[in-house]
């Protein structure tokens, strides 16, 4: 291969944000120029919990938009919505039949969502790291962009490859497809504010569903509303410090330095060198005017592209046209190695 093959998913529950963006959107755009990508509108991992059917399917044209408004390109690389590639629920059932009980119950994320009322959670909730190892390995994806969050589901799925490739390891070989059929996918973990936190409490990541909208810029904002915000983030009260070391033990200078550092493509240590010493009002100004520049083209960009739902939709058709090919390749592969009779 000439390029390592890169996977990821963005989930369409709307709102999209600063953290998204810097912990996920912007490092995909660069991957364009050293990897072969495909990028996916995760709407079957949405349903996990419910989804009101008309916000559910604006909610993927948005991330569709804002992919492409951000600078990704679907014609050179693959954008679509996962559930228009049936090979994704395909490879998730066999995976369910490969993966442990015992794996999933150790799952983090899962008793983070369903909280104290586990026994009313979905069974997707519960078994959807199964699905997002077959999103990944159904392309045999060599490399994933991922948060600090997501690296126990990327470790799930380099067992479940591991342990499909050891299970069938006679069968594959009898097909002819090596020693193992599964890479084992490798997490790409990139940049300095691949964890962007709530600009009200720096100890909590940003969310959507934070009551306040001050404690996110979503990336459909316009400039008035990303400068209103920056102003209002929380600081304390100690001029900004002139090395790393100093940032420990102030989450929110912290945070606010590494979104700096993440729009300007700089490190936390340049940055303080330049802002060392100085109080946050002059920082801030800068981080306003930083974040303008960067954000508000692809603000607009998104809203262009909300009244044209036919090209966004257009967008997704093709790059599904295009995973299906990849996919179903790779299922016809887990058929003849499991021992399915397939049409030919």
């Amino acid at each position: 291969m000439a390029k390592e093959l890169v996977f990821s998913g963005v989930q369409p529950t709307g709102n999209l944000h600063l953290g998204n963006y810097l912990g996920a959107i912007v490092n995909f755009v660069k991957l364009q120029d050293t990897h072969n990508c495909i990028y996916c509108v995760v709407d079957l991992h949405a349903i996990t919990v419910w989804q009101d059917p008309a916000e559910l399917t604006r909610n993927i044209r948005e991330v569709t938009a804002a992919f492409i408004a951000s600078g990704i390109d679907p014609k050179k690389h693959i954008v679509f919505n996962q559930s228009q590639v049936a090979e994704h629920a395909e490879l998730a059932w066999v995976f369910n039949c490969v993966a442990r009980l015992g794996w999933l119950n150790r799952m983090t994320q899962f008793k983070e969502k369903a909280g104290k009322d586990r026994e009313n959670a979905s069974v997707g909730l519960y078994a959807y790291p199964n699905l997002m190892a077959a999103d990944i390995l159904v392309y045999r994806a060599t490399h994933v962009p991922v948060g600090e969050d997501q690296k126990q589901h990327l470790e799930l799925s380099r067992d479940i490859a591991q342990k499909f490739n050891n299970d069938f390891s006679e069968s594959i070989k009898v097909h002819g497809l090596g020693d193992k059929f599964f890479p084992l996918p490798e997490p790409l973990i990139t940049g300095p504010a691949t964890r962007v936190m709530s600009l009200r409490d720096g100890s909590k990541k940003m969310s959507k569903s934070d009551a306040s909208d001050y404690s996110r810029i979503n990336l459909s904002d316009d400039a008035d509303a990303i400068a209103q915000k920056v102003r209002k983030a929380k600081t304390d009260p100690e001029p900004l410090p002139s090395e790393d070391e100093g940032l420990k033990t102030r989450p929110e200078a912290d945070n606010l330095v590494g979104i700096y550092a993440a729009l300007s493509g700089r490190s936390k240590p340049d940055v303080l060198r330049e802002f060392g010493g100085g109080q946050f009002s002059g920082f801030k100004n800068s981080l306003v005017d930083l974040a303008v520049e960067k954000l508000g083209p692809i603000g607009a960009e998104m809203k262009k592209l909300s009244q044209d739902s036919a090209y966004v939709d257009e967008v997704l058709i093709d790059g599904a046209n295009r995973a299906r090919v990849i996919a179903g390749e790779t299922m016809n592969h887990v058929k003849d190695i499991v021992g399915f009779i397939r049409g030919r």
